[in-house]
């Protein structure tokens, strides 16, 4: 059992619960990664998508029981952060599979990780060292088909331009092309953005 499946064990352990069962998790960044790819780095925060089953009491008890410097945490070397849905770079509808096997062992969650594509799609926003390490170690177990790639950035990117979010764009643009050039070897995609922006 890897380090982030004891960890939600654990949790789940010292869960109370509130309000219907099960709650569903959705994991995303490196954590989503290490829990469905041949992967480990290491990494000291697992991300949850604030999602309507993240109630405000959910929500409160999570941080509780396993946010930063509590037991669990220090336990793990691991703890939970809270991300608000609308702030990574993702599509509208994610893809997310569920934890089948994490699951069986769980009694108040049912664990789902965003899938491998719209994970690295979402670590173009901010594309820093580990975000680049993540992508290129997808790219090396060749879990990121070009061509799904283009499609999850054009759905993201066509939820993004609704809103002052836009804006960004152009660098989340460009950070695919370094992608496609530096990590696959290939010319980047012409990709078109709205005008306006």
């Amino acid at each position: 059992m890897q380090p982030l499946e004891r960890f939600f064990r654990d949790l789940d352990s010292a869960w109370s619960p509130i309000g219907p069962q099960p709650i569903r998790l959705t994991i995303i960044g490196s954590a989503a990664l290490m829990l469905q790819a041949s992967y480990e780095r290491g990494t000291k925060d697992s991300d949850i998508l604030e999602t309507r089953e993240i109630t405000p009491a959910v929500a409160e008890q999570l941080k509780r029981l396993a946010g930063r410097e509590t037991r669990l945490a220090k336990r793990h070397r691991l703890h939970v952060d809270i991300v608000r849905n609308g702030l990574p770079f993702l599509p509208q509808r994610l893809n997310c599979h569920k934890m089948h096997n994490l699951n069986a062992g769980l009694s108040n969650f049912e664990v789902e990780v965003l899938d491998v594509v719209d994970v690295v799609v979402s670590k173009l926003k901010r594309f820093n060292g580990n975000d680049r390490a993540d992508i290129g170690s997808m790219i090396d177990l060749e879990l990121v088909p070009r061509e799904r790639l283009i499609e999850r950035f054009r759905d993201a990117s066509d939820y993004f331009s609704c809103d002052d979010r836009a804006v960004d764009l152009p660098k989340y643009l460009a950070n695919l092309h370094h992608v496609e050039r530096d990590l696959m070897g290939l010319s980047p995609t012409d990709v078109r953005l709205p005008d306006w922006i």
